[in-house]
């Protein structure tokens, strides 16, 4: 008898790639601090070549369940905002990004919103300070109901190490494990930063993958019961089609 293949769940994504930015945050002493910063096409590439990375992980680690399509857009405007965080950090929300969001990326259309953005100036040792290299949350009305998560440029070897598109991938888990929790299915503490918490060890080779693969397929045991991503979550409506992110 033929194998039965198993349904496929399409994420449609954008990602929003932002080479430039200009804006005026507070330091540490409350003081106004002019950052501005031009990404190079090297350091465009490499965030982008990551990105593309980031779809065959999906499909690898969801054992076919879960399929990224994705678009690009180079954003020719720069950036001229960032929202504060606690200890004087900021980060590109969608509030910034509102301008591009609401002309391409309206209710409805995708289900994940990603960006890159112009966060170090290596060449004069400057960066903008935010929580971590990248930052995912769920989708909401102020994502147009979809995940949107947001990472910094980086040395280019960096994106590499250990494996390429991983960056993207975590972000992208938590607004996903969000979303799953949100329609009912449980999810391991910490969802994707649970891995060490759970008894994983990051590899030298695969990173966290391990940790990832079994968070996508619901197989971590927390509190000896299975949690995670499995197969009846992958086959729930992605966030575009959901009236829980509307």
């Amino acid at each position: 008898m033929p194998s039965i293949l198993p349904q496929v769940r399409i994420w449609d994504s954008l990602l929003l790639v932002y080479s430039s930015i200009n804006v005026r945050l507070l330091d540490r002493s409350g003081r106004s601090q002019h950052f501005v910063h031009f990404l190079s096409d090297k350091e465009v590439q490499d965030g982008i070549s990551s990105f593309r990375h980031f779809p065959s992980l999906v499909e690898d680690l969801t054992s076919g369940r879960a399929n990224l399509q994705y678009e690009i857009h180079r954003v020719e405007r720069k950036l001229t905002s960032l929202t504060p965080m606690n200890e004087e950090m900021y980060w590109p929300s969608p509030d910034d990004t509102r301008e591009e969001m609401d002309l391409l990326a309206a209710p409805g259309i995708y289900d994940s919103i990603f960006v890159l953005w112009p966060q170090h100036n290596f060449r004069d040792g400057i960066s903008v300070r935010s929580a971590g290299w990248g930052l995912g949350m769920a989708a909401s009305v102020w994502s147009n109901g979809a995940t949107y998560a947001a990472v910094g440029n980086t040395e280019s070897w960096r994106w590499k190490i250990p494996v390429a598109g991983e960056i993207w991938l975590h972000e992208w888990l938590h607004g996903v494990c969000a979303y799953f929790a949100s329609l009912g299915h449980v999810m391991p503490y910490g969802d994707a930063d649970g891995g060490a918490r759970h008894g994983y060890v990051q590899s030298p080779t695969s990173g966290w993958t391990g940790y990832y693969r079994d968070l996508m397929t619901g197989n971590v045991l927390d509190g000896g019961r299975p949690t995670g991503i499995g197969v009846d979550a992958w086959l729930c409506p992605s966030p575009r089609h959901s009236p829980i992110s509307a």
